[in-house]
């Protein structure tokens, strides 16, 4: 029987392996070709994009998640389904957040991601129920920043999210991702664009699902949620140190694609050459 040389893994387990071989050279050989495929997927990276809302985030991570044939999480979307949850269970009332209510239901709270056949794109289910649509809500969105300021909420959903992340493969957005939930990633992006561009998006947004705003209220929503979001005292948004950062002012999300992905071979073959 020929036994195969797993280059990667020669150095370290060079004395096991070919001992192995001696002993029992059928499972000598399944080890080794283990091994080398596990080589193969460490070759994947985790990529953290960072930003305040409607910067385009979800957009650019969906993009290169279809790119890299990587998963992706929408990790803005779990905050904003806790926060439809307590919206529909009355926890919010005279602009203050029942804590004592919310807590006690986390434990009741399920939410998952599935992929629409019709769309191809992942919704977000809540306890069951499609509610893709109703977290996009204004009403929503004006409310997501005093939930996501929660430790309990964030712990909760960190759990998870991490666990994805120690998978490799993924992309993932959010406000902390990069500082919190990936600290080890291999890219980490911090996107940014100029205030009055995020507000039209964000209208345009809006509009296009047919919900009637004015632009007078998603300024306001956007000051406001950017305050919280960047001082509540729970993991706040900021850039990473280590974070490439990327301007969208001025660009089309296909340039702003091309960068990214650009910075994502680069970390790749980085990876790869460290463990060739």
């Amino acid at each position: 029987m020929i036994i195969p040389r797993f280059q990667p893994f020669d150095t370290a387990f060079s004395p096991f392996y070919f001992g192995l071989v001696q002993i029992c050279p059928e499972i000598a050989l399944r080890f080794g070709f283990c091994m080398y495929f596990c080589n193969r997927m460490s070759e994947h990276i985790s990529i953290a994009i960072d930003g305040f809302s409607s910067c385009g985030k979800s957009t650019l991570a969906k993009a290169m998640a279809k790119s890299l044939n990587y998963s992706y999480l929408d990790t803005g979307a779990m905050y904003r389904a806790v926060t439809l949850y307590a919206l529909k269970q009355g926890f919010f009332k005279d602009g203050l957040i029942y804590m004592e209510k919310l807590l006690g239901s986390l434990g009741d709270i399920e939410m998952h991601f599935e992929v629409n056949p019709q769309t191809g794109k992942s919704e977000l289910f809540l306890n069951g129920k499609n509610v893709e649509s109703e977290i996009r809500s204004l009403e929503v969105a004006s409310k997501v920043s005093e939930i996501s300021v929660i430790k309990e909420v964030r712990r909760k959903l960190q759990a998870v999210q991490k666990e994805i992340g120690a998978r490799k493969a993924v992309v993932m957005d959010g406000r902390d991702i990069g500082t919190v939930v990936m600290p080890d990633a291999e890219l980490k992006i911090f996107l940014t664009a100029d205030g009055e561009i995020r507000a039209q998006r964000r209208f345009a947004e809006l509009r296009s699902q047919g919900k009637d705003v004015s632009m007078a209220e998603i300024h306001d929503n956007l000051k406001h949620r950017d305050h919280i979001d960047a001082n509540r005292e729970e993991d706040p948004l900021r850039q990473a140190e280590d974070a490439r950062v990327l301007d969208n002012s001025e660009i089309t999300e296909s340039e702003q694609l091309q960068i990214a992905l650009g910075w994502a071979h680069e970390a790749i073959q980085h990876k790869k050459s460290l463990i060739s």
